[in-house]
């Protein structure tokens, strides 16, 4: 669904751990982050070198200002020159996404719609600058693309053009799960103004990769368009140029993430999972074009691959997170000689691109800012920050941050993110919010850690410590503990976090009557949980698009498979009562901790029922304080600005209330700002 560590400071006589030296910070008399501050913070999205590696083309950021409008956040285009130190705004009235260098031509494509287009299509516009004019449309929305070494030639991915018959009838019901629109794989040559050939192969297409060349296709395939199917059911193939025979296949059955051919086109690297049971695609495997099964590298590696590129026929580069650290480096394509480039410690590193003489691009973030545009040269073995936008932000107080660690009583090291209140003075305790994260598949990198749904700088400023815990099964220890938490929800992956906020508080950190969790997805199930089996300690909790109730989860999820093959690894038929008792229904009856509960109404993940079912078994059961809010429009998590902000905004009342008691009531349903709230329904 949804490591090694620096050096230990030890705190006091209990078994929390600063994972690097304290650092203090002078405070200014500056405020903290405010949530309307923070919904206006710009990012560096997606990076690409040119072939010169001369100028790196990015993507930033453009939020909506959530007061006027609400819709999701758009992208501009900008190019740095490296060599001169200089950024150019390309393009900044379209939405833009996918960039790309087109190969012998000197221009940047990239994937976008003007007010007047139907559909998503393919634009092109001079290294110089100018006008960017649209070079291919189609009759649905291109969703991704890759150029051959040509230039010319195109291979990209679109939803099945195939029109359905309508209706004769004047109202017609969906059928749910069935006429799928399959997603296509198409070639042509764009130079030439060919009509595109559809690659004849059966199921959806989710990525196309031209060899080196130019004249087969690796592609990952998948049996239907089903989300289940995409987390998985993939498999590659590689396919002849105009994509009629299936040449080889690759034997493996996991999760898959980017695949991409070797220099000489002899050998397919991937990102994959190790086996059908592996939640993450985060296994770096080399596997023959000629087909077969693949090798796994490093397969003992207690870290998480997150990207690569090769360097060479026998060299790879790659990007990973180890525990709550990133780091970059070169591995032998037969598995040895990994070797660390850029270590653990510095700025949490999140994608780059690699030029041929070894100098790199990267998106970074830190503690004190969100993702930036950042260069390194091997010469100088030095990563320097290029970008500074939201440059405002250098009169926001920004608190002091640090990874922790915990032992649990079975021994079990597990390591997180501790952002300092505001006003923090030694001796004195202050509350608490615990932050969640969901997958579990996934985990906090010592970062940026604040967003809409996670309080990190703005908790903080309101004087919260605010605490992310990387409970097991979270990712970037390696593949054991991964799989840590499988078969076990709501067991010991949950009293890890209570057993961190209680080291937290034997610390003296911490006021243990003034606590509050929260989290979204797996999180919002952990914070479910948390605040009913839990209830004696956390005085609050925000649940978002939460799990409440494991067996209508089963059956009203689009991943079903991954459920089982990732999580649960039993049906719920096997064991109902097992599934119930780890459901937070099943203590709502217990439960004295105020909730706020959110969920997207459009929401196939985890369906807004599992919301309703926690609000009507806590409302009917006892007398706590519930609220849930519903957004229209919205899925697995709030994509437009106003709800975003709305969000933010009722999730720090709730804990201001019942963490802190600011007020004598509880929150009113509307806001007393400047801010125009969505309308959500209470």
């Amino acid at each position: 669904m949804i490591d090694s560590i620096n050096r230990k400071a030890f705190m006091g006589t209990v078994a929390l751990f600063f994972l690097i030296p304290s650092l203090l910070f002078a405070q200014s008399g500056k405020e903290g982050l405010t949530p309307l501050q923070l919904a206006q913070l710009q990012q560096v999205e997606d990076v690409v070198l040119s072939p010169s590696g001369t100028k790196a083309a990015y993507t930033l950021s453009r939020p909506a200002d959530p007061r006027k409008k609400n819709k999701p956040v758009e992208s501009s285009l900008y190019l740095y020159n490296l060599d001169t130190q200089e950024a150019s705004a390309f393009i900044t009235t379209l939405d833009v996404g996918n960039i790309a260098f087109r190969p012998k031509k000197k221009t940047i494509t990239f994937l976008s719609k003007r007010e007047e287009d139907e559909t998503t299509g393919l634009f092109e516009i001079a290294m110089s600058g100018g006008e960017a004019r649209r070079i291919l449309s189609f009759p649905t929305d291109i969703v991704g693309y890759t150029w051959a070494p040509d230039g010319d030639h195109l291979a990209f991915m679109a939803p099945d053009t195939a029109q359905e018959e309508a209706s004769v009838l004047p109202y017609e019901p969906e059928i749910y799960e069935e006429n799928l629109k399959q997603r296509r794989g198409f070639v042509t040559n764009v130079a030439e103004g060919n009509d595109p050939t559809q690659l004849q192969a059966e199921g959806s297409i989710y990525q196309v990769h031209w060899n080196p060349a130019g004249d087969k296709l690796a592609i990952a395939i998948a049996p239907s368009p089903l989300i289940d199917d995409y987390f998985m059911n993939q498999k590659i193939a590689v396919v002849d140029r105009q994509g009629e025979n299936i040449l080889a296949t690759v034997d493996h059955k996991a999760k898959l993430g980017k695949v991409a051919w070797s220099p000489d086109g002899t050998k397919l690297a991937m990102l994959a999972g190790s086996d059908v049971h592996d939640p993450i695609a985060g296994r770096l495997l080399i596997a023959s074009a000629q087909g077969g099964a693949p090798t796994q590298l490093q397969p003992h590696y207690n870290g998480k691959f997150e990207q690569f590129q090769w360097v060479d026929n026998s060299t790879l580069s790659y990007l990973s997170s180890e525990g709550v650290w990133s780091t970059y480096g070169y591995v032998n394509a037969d598995g040895t000689n990994r070797t660390t480039i850029i270590d653990r410690g510095g700025s949490n590193l999140s994608a780059y691109d690699r030029a041929s003489n070894g100098a790199a691009v990267f998106i970074a973030d830190s503690s004190a800012h969100p993702s930036e545009l950042y260069y390194f040269q091997p010469q100088n073995s030095k990563l320097e920050r290029l970008t500074y936008n939201n440059s405002w932000l250098k009169e926001v107080d920004i608190t002091r941050q640090q990874p922790v660690s915990w032992t649990t009583d079975d021994g079990t090291e597990l390591q997180g993110i501790l952002v300092f209140p505001l006003d923090h003075q030694k001796e004195q305790q202050y509350p608490l919010i615990t932050v969640v994260h969901g997958g579990p598949e996934s985990h906090y990198n010592n970062g940026w850690v604040t967003s809409y749904s996670e309080p990190g700088q703005v908790g903080a400023a309101q004087n919260y410590f605010v605490f992310y815990p990387n409970y097991r099964g979270s990712t970037g220890r390696g593949e054991t503990f991964a799989k840590s938490s499988q078969g076990d929800p709501a067991g010991k992956e949950f009293d890890d976090i209570v057993a961190g906020v209680d080291e937290l508080v034997k610390g003296g950190l911490v006021d243990s009557s003034k606590v509050g969790v929260t989290g979204g997805s797996y999180g919002g199930y952990a914070t479910g949980w948390l605040s009913t089996k839990y209830t004696d300690h956390f005085a609050a909790g925000v649940m978002f698009v939460g799990v409440s109730n494991n067996i209508s989860k089963w059956g009203t999820s689009d991943i079903p498979e991954e459920l089982y093959l990732v999580h649960s690894r039993k049906r719920i038929w096997e064991d109902y009562g097992f599934f119930l008792r780890r459901s937070p229904i099943y203590h709502a009856g217990e439960t004295e901790t105020p909730l706020l509960i959110a969920a997207g109404k459009e929401d196939t993940r985890v369906d807004p029922g599992q919301s309703y079912e926690l609000y009507r078994h806590i409302k009917t059961r006892t007398n706590t304080p519930v609220r849930l809010v519903l957004y229209p429009g919205e899925g697995h998590g709030n994509k437009n600005a106003t709800a975003r902000y709305d969000y933010n905004q009722r999730m720090m009342r709730w804990f201001n209330k019942y963490i802190k008691g600011e007020s004598e009531e509880r929150p009113d349903t509307e806001f007393e700002s400047e801010a125009v709230p969505v309308q959500a329904k209470l």
